[in-house]
């Protein structure tokens, strides 16, 4: 049986070992925080971001594409007024929170100094993770998650600790009200169980107390889904046609270079070394969780950085095995090595993950490096920058640019017109961003299901691709703009404006037809 203590005692016991902890430990997070949010407001806000933050100024249970915490975070935050900066605390905590609990788990596998360093700065620099909490999103807390259900499931089996167990049933609920990818994890790290000795943790109650509550705390969100007919598995189907395809050898590079290619001896030693190392084989079912993650990825056509959250467990393990090894001369002046060309790569990384430089300075650097980010959408072709920085760029313009048509409309004739978008982060943008519009309206993921929102027109404001396309369903078809934005995705830029009188059937009837999840 393994041990449980009541909940004040436990309060205690995790008060007492966050004053066990090293102050070292609390500085090298605190440096983390501080550098994402000396960055954080630079740019504009993010595309998803936008639409996070309309999606929780109309308070759900759920949503077509993802659970309800962020929504409601970023619409929250974005009332206090600090613009893309504020948003981004969040992130900026959770990227810190990963470095100190990377340490916490090396300490916890028996592992002190340099593999207390290696664990650390590999979660700090590596370009995917730092990337990801560039922006509030769904997939900024990940690692943290992904590592802290790790931690807490080897604390469990070492310490026999019962709470740990627990704690990580809550880490598991709340990350699903984050994003439901954590069921990948999870699927995962249940194999793992399975298929090797520490199997005995399922045979533990506090296991399944720790299930029961993440169960109870994902419930709202998985009954909305429910309720509205699983929408997110129908738009998991349609994005595995809208990803990029790419081979497997090309995704397994991509893997080495955004995670920094001088680190990969870390995460590659955390994969071998459970099988190999009589201290690290009660990890041996991390490795395989990790590996059934990875299938599920490839299987699904997923993004590269679906697979982020496995490398902060991987580096633990893989700082942890390798440290003894540097203890002799050679050993030492290859870690110097591998240390310093992480750091110079990550340097030079940084810039396309973080919004370092301006984005002409940017563009000009990326050429100068010769290097272009993998397209990880059929649709990012011909984008200039990293659709990190894309995505936050150009909003503005087109808010312009569609308000100019907007006011070229004949007054009495307004508020007979709806505008319509070809996706959440356009229909976004005008919400938040426009001046004297309606609400932007749009057949892209929740926008569909919230409809023409009170609207009944006769007449649309279009923003698609081609003119051609509107004139079966318009009486007369009068084109009043073109979008436009230097640095912008490039799928955003060279679309009509136009105004359509007289839509027949009317946009009611056309509606089911407008419905796009992706």
């Amino acid at each position: 049986m393994g041990r449980f203590e009541g909940g004040g005692n436990a309060v205690q016991s995790a008060i007492h070992q966050l004053r066990q902890t090293s102050p070292a430990l609390f500085v090298a997070a605190l440096v983390v925080v501080v550098l994402h949010l000396a960055l954080g407001g630079r740019y504009d806000l993010f595309r998803d971001e936008l639409y996070f933050i309309v999606c929780g100024q109309h308070p759900a249970f759920g949503y077509v594409d993802q659970p309800p915490a962020v929504p409601l975070m970023a619409a929250s935050l974005y009332k206090l007024g600090l613009g893309a900066w504020g948003l981004r605390l969040p992130t900026a905590i959770a990227a810190g929170a990963l470095v100190w609990l990377a340490m916490r788990f090396v300490r916890l596998l028996g592992g002190e100094g340099l593999a207390l360093g290696l664990a650390g700065l590999a979660c700090a620099i590596a370009p995917m993770l730092m990337g990801l909490v560039a922006t509030l999103n769904t997939s900024a807390f990940d690692p943290l998650a992904w590592t802290a259900i790790a931690y807490l499931l080897v604390k469990a089996g070492r310490e026999g600790d019962d709470r740990a167990l627990i704690f990580a049933g809550l880490v598991a609920g709340l990350s699903l009200e984050i994003k439901y990818s954590m069921v990948f994890w999870m699927l995962g790290l249940t194999v793992g169980l399975v298929a090797m000795p520490e199997r005995r943790i399922l045979l533990r109650p506090a296991f399944w107390i720790g299930a029961g509550l993440a169960a109870l705390i994902a419930l709202p969100s998985f009954l909305w889904q429910y309720v509205h007919g699983f929408p997110f598995l129908e738009l998991g189907a349609a994005a595995k046609g809208k990803n990029a395809d790419t081979a497997l050898l090309p995704f397994v590079t991509n893997q080495l270079f955004v995670m920094n290619p001088a680190l990969a001896p870390i995460w590659i030693a955390g994969l071998i070394a459970p099988f190999v190392t009589k201290p690290l084989r009660d990890l041996r079912f991390l490795v395989i969780a990790a590996l059934v993650v990875v299938v599920i990825v490839r299987l699904g056509h997923g993004k590269d950085y679906y697979l982020a959250p496995l490398y902060p467990t991987l580096f633990v393990i893989g700082a942890v095995a390798l440290a003894p090894s540097v203890h002799r001369r050679a050993g030492k002046v290859l870690a110097t090595a591998g240390v310093t060309a992480a750091v110079a790569f990550s340097a030079l990384a940084a810039p396309m993950a973080l919004p370092i430089l301006s984005p002409p300075a940017l563009e000009a650097y990326i050429h100068r490096l010769g290097i272009a980010p993998q397209q990880q959408e059929r649709s990012f072709k011909g984008t200039t920058l990293p659709q990190v920085m894309a995505d936050q760029l150009g909003w503005h313009d087109f808010v312009r640019q569609v308000e100019v048509a907007w006011n070229r409309i004949p007054a009495s004739e307004r508020a007979a017109t709806a505008i319509k978008v070809d996706n959440y982060g356009e229909a976004a943008a005008l919400d938040l961003y426009g001046t004297g519009l309606p609400p932007a309206v749009s057949g892209h993921n929740q926008y569909y299901l919230w409809g023409l929102r009170g609207q009944n027109p006769i007449n649309v404001l279009s923003v698609q691709d081609d003119v051609e396309a509107m004139r079966p369903y318009c009486e007369h078809v009068t084109l009043l703009g073109k979008t436009w934005s230097r640095y912008a995705m490039s799928f955003e830029n060279g679309k009509v404006i136009a105004l359509c009188r007289g839509v027949r059937p009317p946009l009611r009837v056309l509606w089911p037809q407008l419905k796009l999840y992706s």
